[in-house]
């Protein structure tokens, strides 16, 4: 009766061993680096001009933290018409870590009417031209920043903001 009660707790704990290992076993492998397709990289600056002296002084008082990240973006976009250079404002904080680009998708078609290029750290965007021309009105839009590292110049990850964009005539 003794040997059958060692036995029996015997096969529980392997079962729980490889049920545990199992599971580890898994986990590991579902964490494995994905494949990266080209688009995944950083593109080429574009629009981005680096900021003043004065506010990159003023930022860089502040320390860089590499587990946060803040998006400066205003709202509402201006374009006199659907193919000159408009106003629109995107910056990439001084104490940022990471390099972002923006991509203006209008919300009721889905196309992409806006792409920044790369904006490194310290760097702004304060006016930018159409990728397509628009008719008059306003357009609700999506801003997808996209965040790459600063080294490999990888994908890192994506965030959101809303916009609103207005062609004049």
């Amino acid at each position: 009766m003794k040997n059958y009660k060692k036995t029996k707790i015997s096969i529980i704990i392997i079962l729980l061993l490889l049920l545990v290992g199992g599971f580890t076993l898994y986990k590991y492998m579902n964490s494995q680096p994905k494949e990266i397709i080209a688009a995944s990289f950083l593109p080429d600056e574009k629009d981005a001009q680096k900021m003043t002296k004065k506010e990159r002084l003023k930022a860089a008082e502040k320390e860089i933290d590499e587990t946060t990240f803040t998006l400066s973006i205003y709202p509402e976009a201006t374009f006199e018409n659907g193919s000159s250079k408009g106003s629109l404002y995107i910056r990439n904080e001084v104490k940022n870590a990471y390099p972002i680009a923006v991509e203006l998708i209008e919300n009721g078609s889905g196309d992409v009417i806006y792409e920044s290029g790369a904006i490194q750290p310290g760097y702004e965007i304060t006016e930018g031209k159409l990728a397509e021309k628009l008719t008059k009105g306003k357009y609700k839009c999506t801003a997808n920043v996209s965040i790459f590292d600063p080294k490999t110049k990888k994908y890192k990850g994506q965030t959101a903001a809303e916009v609103t964009l207005e062609v004049k005539s």
